[in-house]
């Protein structure tokens, strides 16, 4: 599977396109909105960019993961909220335009974060005789992440039309190539899954209901609006995971690697929505959450 064509070179250019998909959908306002809400913009960033890391570096530590396992869990940790958190976001009442702006700028700031933490990683497991992620790598992370997401934002500027009518078709796709990459992963290493499931099955699972948690929890103890924190929520639970596949799979060229982000892109979707319907539960329950 790691020499197929179809990954080597295939992937990185299904996820070029999610990310022009996701250049489509933003303006250079949802940059600036930064400066309306900077207190709650500054919060999910720290949990994306700091604390999701440690949180994941903790988990692999206490559960004793294997050294390509635990830098995929740090690598996915690493990986940028989706354009699939605005979806949900949507669902379950939360401030839609404050996740656009998340996402606008962890997929700039994940250009960097994504080599740092997943080198850190590698060097920490001792990892180095199987991965590597040099600097000419470095940059084909910034290349599929951030070159096509510029020119998905210019191609809007100039047709705004034009966006709005692919918007549909590429999230048809990025969730076509999800599943796709996400179940070639699994089958792959089929003969070592159940090995897998059992060191990172739980491991991925308690992170995701940490993320989701510490990203609505932490929200509202600095007294954000609940639109906000379930946008947090959602934002630093929900991991563009065919970023993290890409990266484990075509650049570092290993299949355990992407093991746990595959595992994840499955539990994502089943524990976000019922944290969703949980705190939405609340809400009805005890109206004074709200605001």
């Amino acid at each position: 599977m790691k020499d197929s064509a179809l990954i080597t070179a295939g992937l990185p250019v299904a996820l070029a396109i999610i990310m022009f998909g996701l250049g489509l959908s933003l303006t250079t306002a949802d940059f600036r909105r930064v400066a309306r809400s900077p207190k709650a913009v500054g919060f999910a960033l720290t949990v994306q960019i700091v604390v999701l890391p440690l949180v994941a570096f903790g988990l692999v530590k206490v559960f004793d993961v294997d050294p390509l396992l635990a830098v995929g869990v740090m690598l996915l940790a690493a990986s940028p909220g989706g354009t699939t958190a605005n979806l949900f976001s949507h669902l379950f009442r939360g401030d839609v335009a404050f996740n656009i702006t998340l996402t606008a700028i962890n997929s700039v700031l994940a250009a960097v974060t994504i080599p740092l933490v997943t080198n850190l990683a590698i060097s920490h497991f001792d990892a180095e005789g199987d991965l590597g992620l040099q600097f000419g790598k470095v940059l084909q992370v910034i290349a599929i992440v951030l070159i096509p997401v510029g020119i998905g934002m210019l191609v809007r500027k100039r047709s705004a039309d034009f966006a709005a009518r692919a918007d549909r078709p590429v999230r048809v796709f990025s969730i076509a190539v999800l599943v796709a990459v996400s179940l070639a992963a699994l089958l792959g290493e089929r003969e070592n899954l159940a090995d897998y499931l059992r060191q990172v099955g739980l491991v991925t699972g308690i992170f995701c209901l940490a993320s989701l948690s510490i990203g609505y929890g932490g929200a509202r103890a600095l007294r954000l609006d609940e639109p906000q924190a379930v946008a947090s929520a959602m934002e630093v639970g929900i991991h563009n995971t065919t970023v993290a596949l890409t990266i484990a799979l075509s650049i570092l060229d290993s299949t355990e690697v992407a093991i746990p982000s595959a595992v994840y892109s499955v539990l994502m979707y089943v524990l976000a929505t019922a944290f969703g319907y949980a705190i939405t539960r609340t809400r009805s329950v005890n109206p004074s959450t709200v605001g």
